[in-house]
C-alpha cells in the first residue's frame, strides 16, 4: 500500500471518505439567529453529559455563538440537505426556508430533527488548524417513535448524502 503524502489537498481528500453525520449549532441573540453546519460531532461522556465537534480557527461564526450562554445542536435528518448547505455557507442568509424554534436561554433548534441537545460550551482545545470544543448537555429532546426512526444525512466525499436500507 503506498503512502498518501501529509500535505492539506492530500489528506482532505483522504478525510473526506470518512462519512460523518451533521449536526447544526444554533442559538439566538438578540433576535438574531446565527449558525453553522458540522460534521465532526462526536458523543463524549455519559457522566457529565458532553458531547464535542471542531471547529476551524479562521471561523468568523464560531466565536459569536461560543460567546452566547446556550447553543442548540439538531441532529440533521435527511430531509435537511438544504438546511445543511445554507448552514455550511460561507455568506447569506442560513435560515432561508430552515424552520426553527428558539428555547429559553437562545437555543435554536431545527424543526425535524431526530434528537435536539441544549449545551453550553464547557472547554475549547487547540488541535492545529482546528479547536476541539467540548460542550456539557443540559437537556435532550427526541423526535419520532423507535418504530420509526428519522434517518439521518451524512457528510462523505464532500456531499451531503443520506442512507440507503
Amino acid at each position: 500500500m503506498n503512502g498518501i503524502p501529509l500535505d492539506g489537498t492530500a489528506l482532505r481528500h483522504a478525510f473526506a471518505h470518512i462519512p460523518a453525520g451533521v449536526v447544526a449549532i444554533c442559538a439566538e441573540a438578540g433576535g438574531e439567529r446565527m449558525g453553522m453546519a458540522a460534521s465532526s460531532f462526536v458523543p463524549v461522556s455519559l457522566d457529565p453529559p458532553l458531547v464535542a465537534f471542531c471547529v476551524q480557527n479562521t471561523s468568523s461564526t464560531w466565536p459569536q455563538l461560543a460567546a452566547l450562554p446556550r447553543l442548540g445542536i439538531s441532529v440533521l435528518s435527511a430531509d435537511h440537505a438544504i438546511a445543511a448547505r445554507s448552514l455550511a455557507a460561507k455568506s447569506g442568509d442560513r435560515f432561508a426556508d430552515v424552520d426553527t424554534r428558539t428555547h429559553d436561554g437562545g437555543a435554536v433548534f431545527i424543526e425535524g430533527c431526530g434528537i435536539h441537545l441544549d449545551v453550553t460550551v464547557e472547554q475549547e482545545l487547540p488541535a492545529g488548524d482546528h479547536r476541539i470544543v467540548l460542550m456539557r448537555v443540559h437537556a435532550a429532546h427526541s423526535a419520532g417513535e423507535p418504530d420509526t426512526p428519522i434517518e439521518p444525512i451524512v457528510f462523505h466525499r464532500s456531499m451531503f448524502r443520506t442512507l440507503v436500507a
